[in-house]
């Protein structure tokens, strides 16, 4: 029997989920693709913050392999929750790619002062760099806002470098470091996730690359110390044991910042409680902002 793995059914999952099954496939394995939709997909005209965040694109992968509909799932690992049920494994992780945000640009970047997107952490970033842009929400797949970067919609968009690299687009613009506007947690990084059954452990386990494993996990250490996700302005890089992570207001105006070498997963963890000690106020106001969305909605 083939090995069915689960995809979303944008491009940028399609390529992504290929590229494991192509993997497999060299080394022998059978493996079938079936696409399942995620409300995620389906609720982009609102911001994720007010849909339930990144989640959202993967519980239905989740549920679909706890039901035994699917053997495992790949997913952009930035995506994954910090908190998982009970049953799944990430069972392998690949090399990652690039880790950076990109400011794709229409206009002259001395002329850029409408930027989308949908992360908070982008937003305050962005403004922080320069108080003066206007930062309008932006969902949708990659093409979906590329198209609405070229309409005239936006003057410039922050997309993520690897998912560009992924799907072979070259688009005029910057790439900004991530030692300043530091990435979200284990972005660059495709995961594959599965049931926690030992065979599929032992087929999937030959994907999995250490090195990656180690820093993303020193990152995922550090954001469940902060108990932030895509609702917070935080960033968190680790990059062979040197680990940078910050908290940001929502507004940019101000952050709070840890950067050291560490050796081990207690050590990222150390490094996340100095943070949310040094951030507890700024971790607060976004977690009243997002309560107050929530109470407009109802």
């Amino acid at each position: 029997m083939p090995l069915v793995i689960g995809t979303r059914g944008s491009k940028l999952a399609l390529l992504q989920t290929e590229r494991v099954a192509r993997t497999l496939a060299e080394q022998g394995v059978e493996v079938e693709t079936v696409i399942i939709r995620t409300q995620g997909d389906d609720d982009t005209g609102v911001p994720l913050h007010e849909v339930g965040g990144q989640g959202l694109f993967v519980k239905a992968l989740d549920d679909a392999i706890l039901r035994g509909e699917i053997d495992a799932a790949v997913h952009s690992m930035k995506d994954i929750p910090v908190k998982r049920p009970e049953g799944l494994n990430t069972t392998a992780i690949l090399k990652r790619d690039s880790p950076a945000d990109y400011l794709a640009i229409s206009t002259a970047m001395d002329q850029v002062s409408i930027v989308g997107t949908s992360s908070m952490r982008r937003r305050a970033q962005i403004l922080r760099h320069d108080p003066t842009v206007e930062v309008r929400s932006l969902r949708g797949n990659v093409d979906t806002r590329i198209r609405k970067l070229i309409s005239g919609d936006f003057h410039g968009i922050i997309l993520a470098e690897a998912g560009l690299h992924r799907l072979d687009y070259t688009l005029r613009g910057y790439r900004l470091s991530p030692e300043r506007f530091v990435p979200t947690a284990n972005q660059g990084a495709i995961a594959v996730v599965s049931r926690d059954d030992p065979l599929l452990i032992i087929t999937l386990s030959s994907l999995d690359h250490t090195p990656t494993r180690k820093d993303v996990m020193a990152e995922r250490a550090v954001l469940e110390e902060l108990g932030g996700g895509c609702f917070t302005p935080i960033g968190v890089y680790c990059r062979d044991g040197h680990l940078i992570a910050e908290v940001l207001s929502l507004d940019g105006s101000r952050t709070e910042r840890v950067e050291e070498d560490v050796a081990d997963i207690e050590a990222a963890r150390a490094c996340g409680k100095r943070l949310a000690e040094k951030a507890a106020d700024l971790l607060a106001a976004a977690r009243d902002f997002i309560g107050g969305k929530d109470e407009e909605k109802r």
